[in-house]
């Protein structure tokens, strides 16, 4: 049993979601996005609490616009996932973790140097153009199992 209970058309949602948000930080940085999508589905606490599949999380809105941005911006999204990915997007599903997405929900690209705290959460890396951001200490222990 993986991390998550999945389904193949959860493998090929992950899989075009690793690829929009991060093919150009090549297998490492899409196994990185992989780690907050499966977060945030094992997770219940913050913004997560609710959502138990990979489609509730890469299909979650929050303040009127999807969670991740390539859902409605980007067209590599909606393309048809390729092996390599699903590859990818299975190992996460699995079991695969690693600093410093292991503990994230969340990440983003700030064109700058990665702030210290994003939404008073506490930054716990950096890979290549994404900083990754982990639950504030006692506020989702969930995230660590």
């Amino acid at each position: 049993m993986g991390r998550v209970a999945y389904r193949e058309a959860d493998i090929d949602l992950m899989a075009r979601m690793m690829r929009a948000e991060a093919e150009g930080e090549g297998k490492q940085g899409m196994l990185y996005v992989g780690n907050v999508i499966v977060n945030r589905a094992v997770v219940d606490c913050s913004d997560f609490a609710d959502l138990r599949t990979i489609e509730e999380v890469i299909f979650q809105v929050q303040g009127g616009n999807y969670s991740f941005e390539a859902v409605q911006k980007g067209n590599m999204f909606y393309q048809r996932a390729r092996p390599f990915e699903r590859r990818l997007a299975r190992q996460n599903l699995e079991s695969w973790r690693d600093h410093p997405a292991k503990y994230a929900l969340w990440y983003f690209n700030p064109y700058a140097p990665c702030p210290p705290t994003w939404y008073d959460q506490p930054f716990s890396g950096q890979f290549m153009d994404h900083c990754f951001y982990e639950p504030a200490p006692g506020t989702c222990e969930s995230v660590y199992s």
